[in-house]
């Protein structure tokens, strides 16, 4: 059987590149070329729709970049454009990112009525202080009306926070925090800055907390949402019971996705193989190669020996890991294959098992590189 299918869209222009980030996104110079990016996307899409064709699309996520940026008049034309090609879920979960320098409300009314569903919103932090030092567009108040706007017009919405910000103290971490479950977020992300090669903060690094204070802050975070009633279900994610986000679900269970738009990626599942795909990434050469047939610039099936550790490096983010028999079921290869590199993370305290599932320990999660590297393939074996 094959794997539940979601659609990524990637929508790359933002006012400004933030200092931290490592995402294939580009400011705006001049204007954004909406519509014929637009077309590329609804033509990118039909090149791989004989991949996937009668298959059910579960979820839709516009990610960036700044997504809001664009028009709901664009957001809908791409949504129709799905419908009329996809087979899409009746309650399909459709997310956009947006930054609250982007808000307004009538523009995020048109968006819900476009056939979003799900707001992903990038506060970063209610504090001034910290949003200056990450470089962000927008000031606190933003931050509060963008909060205000996504809970009077979205039932179900994101906050993504950052936290070990430069200078920033347990407290005020917290305190980001506190602002987030008072608001009624359903589901928050928070994420450890890190400092990311070929980015500005990279080339001229500020100062952070340290490892002992960082996994102070940490502690905070996770205590104040799950004292609150969320569900520390990923990594870096905390939802209301219910509230996960779908489509992330479905890359940490392994499942497949059609990425469109510069520098997506893909991942598609047939009956005997899986083939990732990767798209050009500057935008303008995207629009030009879309033209040309040309714009996938990596084709490649995944290699036996590569499976494993693709499966780990998803699942075990999770943090109920999976049933052992989704191992076998999203990648052919019976799970007696990683029985030694099993039972030496249970040896190391990293993971825990029975016959129904596995998952990672408390040190598991936290050491989370150390867990995943165990499952990396032989070199020798890789390169069949």
């Amino acid at each position: 059987m094959l794997p539940p299918l979601a659609l990524y869209v990637h929508l790359p222009w933002c006012i400004r590149k933030c200092p931290y980030c490592d995402f294939n996104s580009h400011e705006v110079r001049g204007s954004v070329p909406e519509e014929a990016y637009v077309a590329a996307l609804i033509t990118d899409l039909e090149s791989v729709l004989p991949s996937v064709w009668g298959r059910r699309v579960y979820s839709i996520f516009f990610g960036g970049g700044t997504p809001s940026l664009f028009t709901a008049a664009s957001i809908e034309r791409l949504l129709s454009a799905f419908r009329a090609r996809l087979l899409l879920a009746a309650d399909a979960e459709v997310t956009l990112e947006a930054n609250p320098g982007t808000f307004e409300v009538d523009k995020f009314r048109a968006f819900r009525d476009a056939g979003v569903n799900r707001l992903s919103v990038g506060i970063q932090s209610f504090d001034a202080r910290h949003l200056r030092a990450l470089g962000r567009i927008h000031d606190a108040r933003d931050a509060y009306r963008a909060v205000e706007i996504a809970r009077e017009h979205f039932e179900s919405f994101n906050l993504d926070l950052m936290y070990a910000l430069p200078g920033q103290s347990e407290t005020e971490a917290r305190r980001d925090l506190e602002i987030a479950v008072a608001a009624g977020a359903p589901h928050v992300s928070a994420y450890h800055l890190t400092i990311e090669p070929n980015t500005y903060f990279a080339k001229y690094p500020p100062s952070i907390p340290d490892e002992d204070a960082a996994a102070e802050i940490h502690g905070a975070v996770e205590a104040t949402l799950v004292s609150n009633g969320y569900v520390h279900y990923e990594t870096s994610a905390y939802a209301r019971p219910g509230r996960e986000c779908r489509h992330n679900l479905n890359y940490w269970r392994f499942g497949d996705y059609l990425g469109i738009g510069a520098g997506a990626h893909a991942k598609v599942s047939s009956v005997d193989r899986i083939v990732r795909e990767a798209r050009v990434r500057n935008p303008r050469e995207y629009l030009r190669r879309v033209a040309a047939g040309t714009h996938v610039v990596e084709r490649r099936e995944v290699t036996r020996a590569e499976l494993p550790f693709e499966f780990m490096m998803n699942a075990l983010r999770l943090s109920h890991g999976f049933e052992t028999a989704l191992f076998c079921e999203r990648t052919g290869v019976p799970l007696a294959v990683v029985e030694s590199k099993l039972t030496a993370a249970e040896a190391l305290g990293l993971l825990s098992r029975d016959h129904l599932r596995i998952r990672p320990t408390e040190q598991g999660r936290r050491y989370l590189n150390d867990l995943l590297e165990l499952f990396l393939p032989d070199p020798a074996r890789s390169a069949n």
